[in-house]
C-alpha cells in the first residue's frame, strides 16, 4: 500500500475488511508521531471490553495517500503546526465522505495553542462552513456507544493538573457527514493521558481509556 508503513505489516500480513484497525495519521508539519503508546494501549482495552476484532499493531498512514479509505479510522495528534496540501485536504475530505472518523488530538491542552489554531483553520479549508467544528451535546452517540458518560467527554489528569490552557473543557467539537460524525476533534489531551504501557493499567484505580472505546465502537457501528 503507497504512503502506508507499519512494523506489523510485514509480520502479520494485511489487515482484514472485518479488523478495526488503529491508524495514525502522518503530515509533514509537525510533530504526529507523538504519544507512541496510546494504539496498543487502545487496542488493548478494545479486546478486553468488546468482541471487536482488532489487527494488532499501529499502521500510519500519509494524509495524502490513496490508501486512506481503507481504514475507517485515522488518530491525529501533536503540538506543532498542522498544514495540509491541496491533495491531502482532497484525500481526507473523501474520507470523511466515505464514512471515515478522523479523532485529532491537541497536545497542548490549549484551545490558543498552534495545533488547535492550525488545525481548526486546516478544518475550515477542507469542510467549509461545517469547519467550523460546533461543540457535541453530551446527548451525542459516541457518549454512549458502549460505556456511559451522561456528564460528556470525561475529564484527563491533565486537565486538572493545570497543563496547557488550564482548563478543563468539558466539550468536545466535530464535523458530521449524513448525521454521523467525521471529525472528532478534542483539546483535552487524551493522547498523553493514553500513553503508558497497557500492562500497567492494572494499577489504575478507573480504566482511563475507556472512552476510547467507545470512540472505537461508535467507528464500527455508526
Amino acid at each position: 500500500m503507497s504512503g502506508m508503513t507499519s512494523s506489523s505489516v510485514a509480520g502479520q500480513g494485511r489487515p482484514r475488511a472485518s479488523e478495526f484497525v488503529f491508524a495514525r495519521l502522518r503530515y509533514d508539519s509537525g510533530d504526529w508521531d507523538y504519544n507512541p503508546k496510546v494504539a496498543a494501549n487502545v487496542l488493548n482495552s478494545v479486546v478486553e471490553y468488546t468482541s471487536i476484532r482488532v489487527f494488532p499493531e499501529e499502521v500510519v498512514i500519509s494524509a495524502g495517500s490513496d490508501d486512506l479509505l481503507a481504514f475507517p479510522f485515522l488518530f491525529m495528534t501533536g503540538h506543532k503546526l498542522v498544514r495540509f496540501s491541496s491533495k491531502e485536504r482532497d484525500q481526507l475530505k473523501r474520507f470523511v465522505e466515505h464514512g471515515g472518523l478522523l479523532f485529532s488530538d491537541d497536545c497542548n491542552h490549549d484551545v490558543n495553542g498552534l495545533y488547535a489554531r492550525s488545525f481548526e483553520e486546516e478544518m475550515r479549508l477542507v469542510f467549509g462552513e461545517r469547519g467550523a467544528l460546533p461543540k457535541l451535546p453530551n446527548s451525542h452517540p459516541v457518549y454512549r456507544s458502549f460505556f456511559k458518560f451522561d456528564a460528556g467527554p470525561p475529564q484527563t489528569s491533565h486537565e486538572l493538573n493545570g497543563w496547557g490552557d488550564e482548563l478543563v473543557h468539558d466539550y468536545l467539537r466535530g464535523v458530521e457527514t449524513r448525521g454521523r460524525l467525521g471529525v472528532l476533534y478534542s483539546n483535552k489531551d487524551y493522547g498523553c493521558e493514553w500513553d503508558y504501557d497497557w500492562r500497567n493499567k492494572r494499577f489504575q484505580r478507573e480504566d482511563n481509556t475507556k472512552f476510547a472505546v467507545n470512540v472505537v465502537v461508535y467507528t464500527m457501528t455508526a
